[in-house]
């Protein structure tokens, strides 16, 4: 974890002011049904400007209707403490609208919608959200496991203060075509083992330091009470905390 933490830059690119991080969340899906525990990943667009190419887990930024949507179920309490430890104001909604964060961005770049089918349309707010009413599909946030943290250096183009999730593949309700392919932002999905990723594709540091906590709590039982890590910079170094 040391070596990984010292290839982990936290060199600023020039000429950028220090910005504000984003709010941001992904959602690792984690499928045990089998010998060996896999992972979804997505191959991003070529012509990204962002992580053109790369392999990554869906997620994006935090939305304001992430902060209307309703839920089946809330986060369990352990996981809603620790997201909101080292936050300024913290509340619950934010704590809700972060988990929120990851399943919609996971539907809006795979198509899955992660949550419990219910006979009666749930309300939910136009845009994204829309498309789990339509399906009869709430999110459920006590399936979700709050995992790491991890805030871009100062002084880059893009600065993101990215909380990762895992949820089990069996969280998964419904589908719908047509969100991953060669004009979409991941071109294709692949469920790979979690022991055998770094000996099959290519992956960004941050991706194999989380998969690494992901597999380090998985072998401790996957408890809500392990601590989560938060990877960060304090005066110039990265340095790996605990929440």
């Amino acid at each position: 974890m040391t070596d990984l933490l010292q290839k982990f830059t936290t060199d600023a690119q020039p000429g950028h002011p220090n910005l504000t991080p984003k709010d941001a969340a992904t959602l690792i899906l984690l499928d045990r049904s089998g010998p060996s525990p896999k992972v979804l990943m997505g191959k991003r667009h070529d012509r990204h400007v962002f992580l053109p190419g790369k392999f990554v887990f869906p997620g994006g930024g935090v939305d304001s209707s992430d902060r209307r949507m309703a839920v089946g179920a809330p986060l369990d309490p352990r996981a809603e403490a620790k997201l909101l430890r080292a936050v300024r104001r913290p509340t619950a909604a934010k704590a809700r609208a972060l988990a929120l964060a990851a399943v919609r961005e996971t539907f809006e770049e795979t198509g899955l919608l992660l949550g419990s089918q219910r006979p009666a349309r749930p309300a939910a707010p136009t845009g994204p959200w829309s498309a789990f009413a339509e399906a009869g599909v709430t999110p459920d946030l006590s399936t979700m496991h709050f995992i790491a943290r991890a805030t871009t250096p100062p002084r880059r183009l893009r600065r993101y203060d990215t909380r990762f999730f895992t949820a089990d593949a069996s969280a998964i309700a419904h589908r719908i075509g047509g969100k991953v392919g060669p004009e979409a932002e991941l071109v294709e999905l692949v469920w790979l083992p979690l022991d055998e990723i770094k000996q099959r594709i290519e992956l960004l540091v941050i991706t194999e330091i989380v998969l690494g906590d992901l597999k380090a709590q998985l072998e401790a039982g996957f408890s809500h009470d392990l601590p989560v890590p938060y990877y960060h910079v304090v005066r110039g170094r990265r340095v790996r905390d605990l929440l």
